[in-house]
Order: C-alpha cells, then sequence, then structure tokens
C-alpha cells in the first residue's frame, strides 16, 4: 500500500485554460483499462521539457527532443503506456513517427507539433496499430483540462503505480489567478537523472518562451532529481512543462522578478508535492524517508551522501524491518566518493534521536529509541558532516518482500 497517498481530490486539480484533455482504451497491452492520453494545446503555447540522462533512451525520447528543438510550436502531447518503445531501434523510431503523423492528421498539425511518450515493456515493438485506431475517438473526447480530466488522465499514464497521481496549485500574479496543475506516473526503475517516469504540468502563467526551459530545469532539480526507489535511471523518463499563456497578467520576462519568483515557487512545490508521491507510491515501499545531509563544502557532496544512504539496500532493508542496525547509514557515507572526508566530524540524527556524535555512538543512544522511529511510516535521516555550508535532501522508501514480488512478475 502507498505510503500515506490517496486519490486525488477531484475539486483540488483546477483547470488550466488553454488545454483540453482525452483519455481512451486503445488495448495497447491489456485490455479494458486506459492507456492512451492525450494533451491539446491552444495556438501561442509553449512547451519545454527534460529527459533522461540514459545513453539507452526510447525512441519517443529521441523523437522529442527532435521536435523540440525544431521551434515549430507544439500543440499535442500523445502518451501510451503498457510499452515503452524502448530498444527498438530504427523500428521503434518510425513507430513513434508514424503515430505523430496520425495524431497530426485528426487535429490538422504538422507532426512535428506533436511529442511522443510511451510508458511500459522494454523492447517490444510499439502496436502503432492499435494506437491509429484509438485516436478519432481520443480526439473527438477531448474536454477542458479541468479536475475530473486530470485525474483521468494521471489514471491513464500509470503502468505499476497502484494510484494515480495529481497536485495543483493557484496563485495570484499582477492581480490575476495563476494555475499549475501537474500529473505523473512511477514506482519502479525511479532514480530520475534529468526515471520509469513521466511527468506532465501546464500552467496558464504568461510567460517568454525562453525562461520555461530554466525555470523547468530548477524544478526538475529540486523534485524529481532528488528522488529514488531503486537507483535505476529509465530509458523513458519526460518531464514537461506547457505554458497556455491565458492568465491575462503582464508577461513575465525575468525569473528573478517578484511575478517569476511567484511562479518558480508554484512550479517547484507541484513538482516536489508528484515527484514525493512517486515515492510514496514506491513498489512494495511501507515507508517514506527523507534523507537530508547538511555541513558539506557544496551541494555536490551533499548529494553524494544522501544519494548513497538512499540506494543502499542494506540501508533500505534495514528500514522495512524496523532494524536499528545504523551502522549501515555510516558506512554509506564513508563509500559516497568524498575524498578527504573527516569520519570524527560526523553527527548522525534519525529524526529527534541524536544516534551518532563525532564519529562515534552517542553515549546517550538507546536501540529501543532509534527502533521506535524505525517503525514509523515517515522516517527523516540528517546526516552533518560538520564541513561546510551546504546542504541536500533526497526522498526514497524502504525495499521490501514485494518490490521483488512485483518486478519478477511484472511481465506476468
Amino acid at each position: 500500500m502507498p505510503v500515506n497517498l490517496s486519490v486525488p481530490d477531484l475539486l483540488a486539480l483546477h483547470a488550466v485554460a488553454g488545454l483540453r484533455i482525452a483519455t481512451t482504451m486503445a488495448g495497447i497491452r491489456k485490455a479494458n483499462r486506459r492507456d492512451l492520453v492525450l494533451f491539446a494545446l491552444d495556438e501561442g503555447a509553449a512547451v519545454a521539457g527534460v529527459f533522461t540522462n540514459n545513453r539507452f533512451c526510447a525512441a519517443p525520447v529521441q523523437m522529442c527532443r527532435e521536435h523540440l528543438a525544431l521551434g515549430k510550436g507544439i500543440r499535442a502531447l500523445l502518451v501510451n503506456t503498457g510499452n515503452a518503445n524502448a530498444g527498438t531501434g530504427a523500428d521503434g523510431l518510425a513507430r513513434a513517427q508514424r503515430s505523430c503523423q496520425a495524431l497530426a492528421g485528426q487535429l490538422a498539425l504538422r507532426a512535428t507539433q506533436v511529442l511522443p511518450f510511451s510508458t511500459g515493456v522494454i523492447m517490444e515493438a510499439l502496436p502503432v496499430e492499435r494506437i491509429e485506431a484509438a485516436l478519432p475517438a481520443l480526439v473527438s473526447s477531448l474536454r477542458p483540462a479541468d479536475g475530473a480530466a486530470w485525474a483521468e488522465a494521471a489514471a491513464g499514464i500509470m503502468t505499476t503505480d497502484t494510484l494515480p497521481k495529481a497536485a495543483s496549485r493557484q496563485v495570484s500574479i499582477g492581480g490575476r489567478t495563476v494555475t499549475v496543475t501537474g500529473i505523473t506516473k512511477g514506482a519502479g526503475m525511479i532514480r530520475p537523472d534529468m526515471a520509469t517516469m513521466l511527468g506532465f504540468m501546464a500552467t496558464d502563467a504568461v510567460i517568454a518562451p525562453a525562461l520555461l526551459q530554466p525555470l523547468l530545469r530548477e524544478a526538475a532539480d529540486l523534485s524529481f532529481n532528488r528522488i529514488t526507489i531503486d537507483g535505476d535511471t529509465s530509458t523513458n523518463d519526460s518531464f514537461m512543462l506547457m505554458a497556455t499563456q491565458r492568465a491575462g497578467h503582464a508577461p513575465i520576462t525575468a525569473l528573478d522578478s517578484l511575478e517569476g519568483r511567484t511562479l518558480r515557487d508554484a512550479v517547484v512545490a507541484v513538482s516536489q508535492q508528484l515527484a514525493q508521491a512517486i515515492v510514496r507510491d514506491g513498489e512494495g515501499a511501507t515507508k517514506f524517508i527523507t534523507v537530508q545531509v547538511q555541513g558539506g563544502r557544496s551541494e555536490a557532496e551533499c548529494r553524494l551522501a544522501a544519494y548513497a544512504i538512499a540506494h543502499s539496500p542494506l540501508v533500505k532493508t534495514a528500514f522495512f524491518a524496523s532494524d536499528p542496525n545504523l551502522g549501515r547509514i555510516l558506512a554509506a557515507v564513508g563509500y559516497a566518493g568524498i575524498a578527504d572526508l573527516d569520519q570524527n566530524l560526523i553527527d548522525l540524527f534519525l529524526d529527534g534521536v541524536h544516534v551518532v556524535r563525532e564519529g562515534g555512538r552517542h553515549p546517550d543512544y538507546r536501540e529501543e529509541d532509534g527502533q521506535r522511529v524505525m517503525k514509523q511510516s515517515e522516517i527523516a535521516v540528517r546526516v552533518d558532516l560538520h564541513r561546510g555550508p551546504a546542504e541536500a535532501t533526497v526522498w526514497t522508501c524502504d525495499l521490501s518482500h514485494d518490490y521483488v514480488s512485483i518486478n519478477a512478475d511484472y511481465r506476468s
């Protein structure tokens, strides 16, 4: 069961003007489930994206990069689940292109104005003929991007997720209400390094198109690039930001302006809520763990230590068992790659319990205190390196028997 995560409240998912959404059943892998989603943008919208750093990236990732680089005005995003169209070579690219062409024909667009996205099983041919057959019904069911449409789309992009994931915020810019709403999917093969995750976020803010990419990059770095379930960076990771320019305020021309910071904070907040929802729904997860490393000379070395802890199977299985074998955390910090680390400076806290002081067991620490914290569903690990002013936070989950079962049976 997901850790303190519930089905999105439809009333809390705000509509984004200038965007329409549709979801349908195409039978891509399994019958009688929603597996094809369409986002259709009004003319004048701007789109930015960040994608996986996995060099064995999927055909749709390659095509998205190409179409975005052309700068022809993206008007549609087509998302399928059940098949990743990765590890499929030139045939996979041809199938992705064919889906773009088919949708462009339905919407009177150029194929280069369509972005394709896929998630699911790797190294199987995309059944593009099923997508083509489903497109007329999909296009005819397009509707404004209200709460119900967002919720259906969130369910339509799921794979091993147990719950749909969506989040929304509204802020005031220039006296106008500005909306940021987004959905994501992912529960395993997660270490976004821009993971299998997809994220789609839209805002009606009026913003200079050139600012969208740096805004999205910062949001990704503070959210999806701070989570890990199993340390595997997927072939298909994509995180998109659409700005429909419909809110009616004066254009945002600088991210460091008051208006730019207001939008930035809303985008980051939605991104972090979506990213944390992925961890809370991690395959087999029973605990949500926040790992904070502070006192580093740089944020980069703090991230190294935080990810070493968050990726360690020994640490993650100890959390699953509620076993306060906390020397595993120290070992992970030690092999993180900080060459001149002084172990005699390190402090370790488990929630409010001071476990390690100056590299050794705190004289007041009792194992029953550590076990009490580890039995909680939400746990905070804090490490202080005492080397400098930098810090970094990563969100992760435990590693259970169910994770193995889910992934062993994934294709059955």
